[in-house]
């Protein structure tokens, strides 16, 4: 039996035959103009986020994987609409920018073969993405899917192989790896231009130790401040929306909800008003068993899994129209597991005291914890305790009175920019902040051109620290 950690040879051949026909593919592509590839864009983006056709997909990838909610999974056709729309509204070939007062022209340019890393949880939205911003950018991609979702993930490209060729360009824009594993992965990503990395943090720290430029994604651990003046009613609706998305898979779904202690009962209500169960004592602690083992690791089998199933792996039963479970925080460590990722339909909530400073070291508590870089948000009207969470949060990004799992990665009702990638910075040990979207597919060109001197004065520059004496005219003698 072959080595676990090395190729097979049919993985090698395979390799070798799919960057031979994605240089070959990538030779066309970059002499494309922008109405060209913008109608590629189009093309690829409706062969896959039809409604028909993407139920099919949704359909085929939670047989498939065992994961994800088919109803609200569905929802994710709208992302790809929502990448569309940015990438057809931005320049990405010739002239992409233009800044006459500093003489700057900005030209965009392939960044070349992509090798992008498919998740299970995303087997035909990380595809569909990817692709739409590659294309715009003049880009070739070859897909190394997740082995628990490849046929979906393998799917998902076929059809926009084939929206490619009814449009006279080269299927091998897009390409799949059928034969997928750990090993090949890791040379898809050392042999590539450019990873974009969606996935667990193994296979992201793989990423950017495989010697290629990459973008990846943090780990998550999704939190949001409720205080005095949130409209209750409207935090647990949308607390609800982000929990139960696609069953909790997502790194942005709600994982804590930290609340002030003046509507601590009116949100339990609101919380259990919206379906959500509240799990205390034995129910807790059973749930705490399955969900991570001794050392704390997450267990896989409750990953993702409707409340339902969540509860009878925990031994107990709870109603059919509960949508998601809650537990009440008995602190904040990573000896209290509900203050961890939970990536499933469970939730916890966290109540503080007094000033709003003790929701930010709640807060500050949790990223400890886990989740740095990532997201958080906060229901209130109060622009100070807005304008200290922004200072406060080591995070990306923060949405203010927005559901986390389907604001952050960009809505039609934000101005974040559309994406399935979303980078954690240097909090989450990525390149990048950003929601990785048009511009890190390209590389830019920059054309200077001379403009009139901009050159302040040693007294401008330095101010009161600048010291005329210690700038005498003409020779300085040293010895």
């Amino acid at each position: 039996m072959a080595d676990k950690k090395e190729l097979t040879a049919d993985q090698q051949a395979e390799l070798d035959e799919i960057f031979a026909r994605a240089r070959a593919a990538l030779a066309i592509i970059e002499t494309y103009d922008q109405a060209r590839v913008d109608r590629l864009c189009q093309a690829v983006a409706w062969a896959v986020s039809n409604k028909v056709t993407f139920t099919r997909l949704v359909a085929e990838g939670i047989e498939e994987s065992g994961l994800g909610d088919p109803v609200s999974r569905m929802g994710k056709r709208m992302k790809i609409r929502g990448v569309l729309r940015d990438a057809l509204r931005q320049k990405s070939v010739g002239i992409i920018e233009e800044i006459p007062e500093k003489g700057l022209v900005k030209y965009g340019k392939p960044a070349g073969i992509i090798g992008c890393i498919v998740p299970t949880t995303n087997p035909d939205l990380t595809p569909a993405g990817n692709a739409i911003y590659a294309i715009k950018a003049r880009d070739v991609v070859i897909f190394s899917p997740h082995p628990r979702s490849k046929k979906t993930t393998f799917e998902t490209v076929r059809l926009m192989r084939e929206a490619l060729e009814r449009e006279g360009a080269p299927a091998d824009i897009l390409q799949c790896i059928t034969l997928p594993s750990i090993p090949v992965s890791q040379a898809l990503m050392a042999r590539s231009d450019l990873v974009i990395a969606t996935g667990g943090q193994p296979m992201v720290r793989a990423a950017y130790s495989s010697g290629t430029p990459a973008y990846g994604v943090g780990a998550g651990n999704s939190t949001m401040i409720i205080d005095e003046t949130a409209d209750v009613a409207i935090a647990a609706r949308n607390s609800r929306i982000s929990k139960t998305s696609d069953f909790g898979s997502g790194c942005s779904a709600d994982g804590n909800l930290i609340i002030h202690e003046s509507i601590w009962d009116e949100m339990i209500t609101a919380l259990q008003a919206e379906g959500g169960y509240l799990a205390e004592g034995s129910e807790r602690d059973a749930l705490a068993a399955v969900m991570w083992d001794a050392e704390k690791h997450r267990l896989p089998d409750s990953v993702a899994v409707a409340p339902q199933k969540l509860a009878r792996l925990a031994g107990f039963e709870i109603p059919a129209d509960r949508t998601f479970i809650f537990v009440k925080g008995d602190g904040i460590s990573r000896e209290h597991v509900f203050s961890m990722e939970k990536l499933t339909t469970l939730l916890a909530v966290h109540r503080y005291e007094g000033e709003f400073e003790n929701a930010l070291d709640a807060m500050r508590a949790i990223y400890e914890v886990g989740g740095k870089g990532h997201s958080c948000g906060i229901y209130s009207h109060d622009a100070d305790h807005i304008h200290r969470l922004g200072l406060a949060a080591p995070v990306s990004r923060i949405m203010v009175r927005q559901p986390q799992s389907k604001a952050n990665a960009g809505a039609f009702n934000n101005g974040m920019p559309m994406t399935s990638s979303m980078g954690c910075g240097t909090w989450g040990g990525n390149v990048t902040s950003e929601n990785v979207h048009l511009k890190h597919y390209l590389n830019t060109t920059w054309v200077s051109v001379p403009i009139p001197e901009d050159k302040p004065s040693d007294e401008e520059l330095f101010g009161d620290f600048y010291d005329a004496t210690l700038e005498p005219e003409g020779e300085v003698i040293t010895s």
